[in-house]
């Protein structure tokens, strides 16, 4: 009993120690995309941080509410502002998760796919406008 705790104690250090090595593709990320198929470009923030992906990307063509003078059923408001997620590697493709920052039940989401090209990171839409981005390291 002495002699393996001891073992399991520089076991469980080694494993938090490798753990922790940071991926070549850490870090944060900055573009903006092209106008896709919906001519509405996205400005992309991505923060990586040991694979995992949590950012944004903003429309800036996006427009709210305008007055309605004719009376009739206003046109569907279009998302601004669109919450990205996922895993990513730091080779080959991998997919991320787009959802859309919207009121009440109207949940729009997307999916996104992502590839890691040594300085720069490419990510496009693979349905909906299509759009494609190429995103760089910010300091």
């Amino acid at each position: 009993m002495r002699i393996l705790l001891p073992t399991v104690v520089l076991v469980a250090i080694s494993v938090t120690v490798a753990a922790q090595q940071p991926l070549p593709i850490d870090g944060e990320w900055r573009g903006k995309s092209d106008g896709g198929s919906c001519n509405a470009p996205l400005d992309f923030v991505l923060s990586i941080e040991s694979g995992i992906v949590d950012g944004s990307a903003f429309d800036t063509t996006a427009q709210g509410p305008t007055p309605n003078l004719r009376h009739a059923p206003p046109p569907a408001a279009t998302p601004g502002l669109w919450q990205i997620h996922g895993v990513a590697r730091p080779t080959g493709t991998f997919s991320l998760l787009s959802v859309a920052s919207v009121k009440g039940t109207d949940r729009r989401e997307g999916k996104l796919s992502a590839r890691f090209d040594g300085g720069s990171l490419t990510v496009s839409e693979t349905s909906g406008c299509r759009r494609t981005a190429r995103l760089s390291r910010s300091s």
